[in-house]
């Protein structure tokens, strides 16, 4: 996914620009970027491969040479970023955060315009510098990005820092969030705003769908006025999102708590002890225990100070093995035990399948998987939420391509929670990764756990109901 942070000071910002990306450091794990206009008005930037690494480590010995008053930076899981961009709407940095799904289109319509692309990521046309010439067609930022959210198919929320201030525009869907936050002589804007509290912000403003403002030190000025239509991204809630933050106003935790006690109060499987698979299932695990009546307990420890974070490491080797060792077990909590294990969903199942076959040579006696969200059935075509590049990827779509001998056959029935294909679909899942019993939430349970109307949450993934390219 990847996670933005601008902030715009009467002092400078460096301090605040640093540690407000860092706190954006688990929406990604490729590359970390950020850059100052500096008192000179010129730009200072720095771009650094955080794989294996962090944030903090990486740019800590640059900070020196940013001296300016505003600056953007970006935790990325694509691109190399930010761009610097001398163009018709004079110099300006951008980054992103999305996905465009018709970029080789896009790029094609410039190369036979006999425009050039300088920027190469990962062998392919870097889409901040696509975005960054899409806006420059227009004669003023805000006609620019129009044209960007008229063009791109997927999505995308960026920020441009230039010479008047920081262009802060969200997805035209609203699919990404963007906040501004306000303390004395400053405002900042995040993807995040657990990011704001110890950097002494408090929120003012939420962007709204589509929406673009220019924000300086002292003021929010609206240059794009905010869409009707919503979709953001139910993931957040379920994954994504850091435990204190909030979107649309409606906190992570107390969703994740919601869809555990909704869970838990009308699951009536004899149970022991309840745990969580840590992290992003520890919230929705105390919302279970809680409804269920039933102890929390850690049977299963994170241990997190020299394992890198395995959110999408490239090699998918070396992502099931950093996941599997730095999950510890608790022998003596569940030796003997029918214990529930709470996690936030299933996508391929081999990371859950070890961690299945781990608890049950630690002692439990039976194991019961609890998931948050409904079954991924769809590949999200929006915010690249999961780094597979085909749906058989998913273990929903490899049933369904054994049982209908097509893969996108009969997807509807597959997303319904009181189908047979359903039913059949979570059986075999449950036998394949030896569980004895799974239950997921129904998206009618999410959409209530999160309190927005159907309508303005995209949950695709699990039905194929969002609208927008």
């Amino acid at each position: 996914m990847g996670g933005l942070f601008g902030t715009i000071s009467k002092n400078k910002c460096v301090t605040d620009l640093f540690y407000g990306i860092d706190y954006h450091s688990h929406l990604g794990t490729k590359r970390g970027g950020m850059a100052v206009l500096n008192e000179d008005n010129t730009f200072a930037r720095s771009i650094h491969n955080i794989e294996g690494s962090y944030f903090r480590i990486k740019f800590e010995p640059d900070l020196p040479k940013f001296d300016g008053k505003s600056g953007i930076g970006v935790i990325s899981d694509t691109d190399a970023q930010p761009i610097l961009v001398n163009s018709r709407l004079g110099r300006f940095a951008i980054i992103t955060v999305g996905k465009i799904n018709n970029i080789d289109e896009l790029e094609e319509e410039f190369l036979t315009t006999n425009k050039n692309f300088s920027e190469i990521s990962s062998g392919s046309t870097n889409p901040t510098e696509l975005v960054s010439h899409l806006m420059t067609e227009g004669n003023s930022f805000a006609e620019g990005i129009e044209y960007v959210q008229k063009k791109i198919h997927g999505s995308c929320s960026f920020m441009v820092l230039t010479r008047d201030g920081i262009i802060a525009a969200r997805d035209l869907y609203g699919r990404t969030p963007l906040v501004i936050g306000k303390k004395e002589g400053a405002h900042a804007i995040a993807s995040e705003d657990c990011s704001f509290a110890n950097l002494g912000y408090e929120t003012e403003y939420l962007l709204g769908p589509g929406e673009a403002v220019l924000v300086t030190a002292d003021s929010i000025t609206q240059i794009i006025k905010p869409k009707d239509k919503l979709q953001i991204c139910s993931f957040l809630w379920i994954y994504y999102g850091y435990p204190a933050s909030s979107y649309e106003g409606i906190n992570v935790d107390n969703v994740r708590n919601n869809l555990g006690r909704m869970m838990g109060e009308k699951d009536k499987t004899e149970l022991d002890v309840v745990s969580a698979i840590p992290d992003s299932g520890t919230c929705m695990a105390i919302g279970y225990s809680n409804g269920k009546k039933m102890p929390y307990r850690a049977c299963i420890v994170k241990y997190t100070p020299t394992w890198p974070r395995s959110f999408t490491p490239a090699d998918q080797s070396i992502r099931d093995l950093v996941a599997k060792m730095k999950l510890i077990p608790n022998y003596s909590l569940m030796k003997g035990k029918k214990v529930a294990f709470c996690d936030d969903s299933i996508v391929r199942g081999t990371q859950l399948r070890d961690n299945v076959e781990t608890l049950y040579k630690h002692g439990a006696k039976e194991v019961h998987i609890r998931i948050s969200c409904p079954p991924l059935v769809y590949p999200c075509p929006f915010i690249n939420f999961s780094p597979s590049r085909s749906p058989l990827e998913l273990i929903t779509r490899r049933y369904i391509q054994m049982a209908e001998g097509d893969h996108s056959k009969n997807l509807k029935a597959y997303s319904c929670t009181n189908s047979e294909e359903y039913k059949s679909m979570v059986s075999y899942i449950k036998k394949d990764l030896k569980m004895d019993t799974l239950f997921f939430n129904s998206i009618e349970t999410l959409v209530k756990a999160i309190g927005l109307p159907k309508e303005r949450i995209c949950t695709h993934c699990f039905d194929g109901s969002s609208y927008g390219d």
